[in-house]
């Protein structure tokens, strides 16, 4: 199972949105993030970059 971290802008500790992501949907501008307890999280953007064998995704916020 491939689970990731979701990083808002830059990959740094204060910038996390959501840890355990088991699920990305990109949709009319928004990236929806759902994680292994089915919460979900929208943000205004689009998805910058993806290391699922790392662990971690980067969403670029839309200002």
């Amino acid at each position: 199972m491939c689970l990731s971290t979701v990083y808002k802008n830059k990959m740094e500790a204060d910038s996390v949105v959501m840890k355990n992501v088991m699920r990305i949907e990109c949709k009319d501008g928004c990236v929806i993030l759902t994680d292994l307890m089915e919460r979900s999280v929208a943000i205004e953007g689009t998805l910058e970059s993806a290391n699922l064998v790392d662990g971690y995704v980067i969403v670029k916020e839309t200002l």
